[in-house]
């Protein structure tokens, strides 16, 4: 057994940038921008995902699968976002104060990283479904079955988190706590200070000092995973199996649209050719393109720090890291821009939604 981790987690980047026991104002511009950053990413993905809860809620998008599918991945992006906020308080707030209770810690540990990563992944899965709805929309045409659709989204909504709650189910097991203790010296005439790790079963001849020194012992826990090899390739062939298989389904998803739709109506419209008609498709739906090229350069730097992360020191180019961990989080924040902001029927529903609210809510004031 050997320990390594899934990904270059919030707490390998910051932990060692946070000075215990000082006041936020004195934590270092990395800790404190991390913070601002956290936040504003925090409400922006709960504006975004309560306005797209708020234009799917509306009963008349919902009997197909795709306003189904939105409405879940409107849910999973509150969740997303919250859970992202929450383990990044947790790693600040359990860093700054070494004695927060064990159970606390372990509760960070083993529940907060998984369910993240369930969201996260959840929200890939559902944005491939929805692409996948909309090529049997455009290839079944006027026989598509709107009931069916229904039933069939109703069906994968319940069984997919089940689905990737299995992939992941073994990481809470292997998670675990790991304690150790810093020393660090300090030489009293000058306040001179210098740093050296000591493990808790460290050799008692190097605790003796000089009598123009004295040391303070800070204790730390750190959340640590312990694979197995054969393990690790199964983590890794998961991961990519969560980011390409969605990206892949995507993709095709605007490739057999753009190409179908092109040849249907190069066979209708004679005057122009096949290639002109695609020319015209590509303009129109290019959306349906760059959408998920975008959702995946978005998620490769989650994807290229859980490659690396066993073979580098994350305190060495903490800013590279810190911005890497939280680009790979903003995908799940752009369901209103990306679904519901270029669709006119989607516009106008949300429009009407907000309209309605007021309304109700002027009511009630009278």
């Amino acid at each position: 057994m050997y320990t390594k981790s899934i990904g270059l987690t919030i707490n390998d980047i910051l932990r060692n940038h946070i000075q215990p026991n000082a006041s936020f104002r004195k934590q270092s511009v990395l800790i404190q921008s991390a913070a601002a950053l956290t936040m504003i990413m925090f409400v922006t993905g709960l504006i975004n995902g309560i306005f797209s809860l708020i234009t799917f809620q509306n009963k008349e998008l919902r009997q197909i699968g795709c306003g189904m599918y939105l409405f879940a991945s409107s849910i999973t992006t509150i969740l997303t976002i919250t859970m992202f906020t929450v383990k990044f308080w947790f790693v600040v707030v359990t860093q700054l104060y070494a004695t927060i209770n064990l159970s606390i810690l372990r509760t960070d540990c083993v529940f907060i990283g998984p369910v993240s990563k369930l969201c996260l992944y959840l929200d890939g899965w559902f944005n491939a479904c929805i692409a996948i709805e909309r090529t049997v929309n455009v290839a079944k045409g006027v026989h598509f079955n709107k009931q069916m659709s229904k039933r069939i989204a109703r069906l994968i909504i319940t069984i997919l988190p089940i689905i990737v709650m299995c992939t992941i189910v073994h990481e809470p097991i292997h998670h675990d706590l790991f304690q150790y203790t810093t020393q660090k010296y300090k030489l009293i005439n000058n306040n001179l200070t210098m740093n050296r790790t000591q493990e808790n079963h460290a050799d008692q001849s190097k605790r003796s000092v000089k009598e123009s020194f004295e040391y303070e012992i800070e204790h730390h826990v750190l959340c640590i995973i312990r694979y197995s090899r054969t393990l690790q390739t199964y983590n890794t062939i998961t991961l990519f199996c969560h980011l390409i298989i969605p990206f892949l389904a995507n993709l095709f998803s605007a490739l057999f649209i753009i190409f179908g739709t092109a040849r249907r109506r190069s066979t209708a419209q004679s005057n122009q050719t096949f290639k002109e008609h695609i020319l015209k498709q590509l303009s129109e739906h290019r959306q349906l393109l760059i959408s998920p090229i975008i959702l995946l350069l978005l998620a490769m730097p989650r994807l290229l720090l859980s490659l690396i992360s066993g073979c580098v020191d994350p305190s060495s180019n903490p800013w590279l890291y810190f911005f890497g961990y939280f680009i790979s989080y903003i995908p799940p924040m752009l369901v209103f821009s990306v679904f519901v902001l270029p669709s006119e029927l989607y516009r106008k529903t949300f429009k009407d939604s907000i309209k309605s609210w007021r309304q109700q809510n002027y009511r009630r004031h009278r």
